[in-house]
């Protein structure tokens, strides 16, 4: 009866909300206040090490050929790049200018960082696994996050301070144009139609979406969310994304096919990145201000668990995720 009993426990526990098969790749959380990787075993949920980085990590992406993430160092001048699966150090490039925010083109040609502090954008051309610098792009004041639209032909960045959206184009590497927004806008996402842009407004309560099928953005709408509206993830389903709103402590699901909230989530501590499990079924969500990493059952529209990490954690993400789109 006991080897039942426990067999049972087993069972219930991979069946759990949050709970991940033994074999699944790490969760990496960067902690931006303490220049630190916390590594995650999504089986027990436990942090298994801390891998130092360069000063302020704030977002990760994965290489086009998915053998490293890239680490973005910020304030540290470098990238560090780590085996998504063994969590093991690959290597650091150095010079690199405030790499703030990072992402490559869907053609693969084309790495982009954003820095943040100096109000720039650094475009580098990309032959597989070394960077060089094409063009370096002046902007307005602190370029925050970045959008990549499918053809690779458009690059979408907020300006935090000047409250604008700047469109660059990649080919010619020069600016498109460039729209005034809400206050403080962050995080981008682009449909997958190319059609709209939403825009989280850290500043205000909702999301600003803007159509940008012409030769000239055209405001559509804004929605709202909860103040804080901050960063963007696709939930996997072609039709949602989530936004979380980290002064109301909350996060929505917007229907970017009409435009509207669907649902909304309770999400502790000052929620800012987020990734999703590969059923769909878990939210990750570090907790900024409570130096956690937060799961949510997307079900039953609460959270299951927390995970202590290091100081101000900002950007989350797994190789076991949803689709991001």
């Amino acid at each position: 009866m006991k080897h039942l009993a426990a067999a049972a426990l087993v069972l219930l526990t991979a069946l759990a909300p949050g709970a991940r098969a033994a074999d699944s790749t790490p969760v990496f959380v960067l902690n931006s206040l303490d220049a630190t990787v916390s590594v995650i075993d999504p089986a027990t949920w436990q942090e298994t090490r801390r891998i130092p980085t360069g000063k302020e990590p704030h977002h990760l992406y994965l290489t086009p050929d998915e053998k490293s993430l890239i680490i973005a160092n910020a304030l540290g001048d470098s990238l560090t790049f780590i085996d998504p699966r063994s969590a093991e150090v690959q290597r650091v490039v150095r010079g690199v200018v405030d790499p703030y925010q990072l992402r490559f083109s869907p053609d693969m040609k084309w790495f982009v960082t954003a820095a943040n502090r100096l109000n720039h954008i650094d475009i580098y051309r990309w032959d597989g696994s070394n960077m060089q610098l094409a063009k370096r792009v002046s902007t307005a004041r602190t370029p925050s996050h970045l959008w990549i639209d499918s053809k690779s032909k458009t690059i979408y960045s907020t300006m935090q301070d000047s409250d604008e959206l700047v469109a660059i184009d990649l080919p010619t590497q020069t600016i498109k144009w460039r729209t005034k927004t809400g206050p403080m806008p962050a995080d981008v996402f682009g449909t997958p139609d190319d059609r709209w842009v939403l825009i989280g407004l850290t500043g205000g309560d909702g999301v600003e979406v803007y159509d940008v099928s012409g030769k000239e953005p055209v405001f559509l709408r804004k929605i709202k969310t909860g103040d804080g509206a901050h960063a963007f993830r696709a939930a996997g389903d072609g039709r949602h994304v989530f936004v979380s709103n980290r002064v109301a402590n909350t996060i929505s699901k917007i229907d970017y096919q009409n435009l509207q909230v669907a649902q909304s989530w309770p999400a502790p501590g000052g929620p800012d990145c987020m990734d999703v499990s590969t059923d769909g079924k878990t939210l990750m969500v570090t907790s900024r201000w409570a130096r956690k990493l937060t799961l949510i059952d997307l079900e039953n529209k609460k959270p299951t668990r927390q995970i202590a990490v290091g100081k101000s954690p900002h950007g989350v993400w797994t190789l076991d995720h949803a689709p991001r789109q």
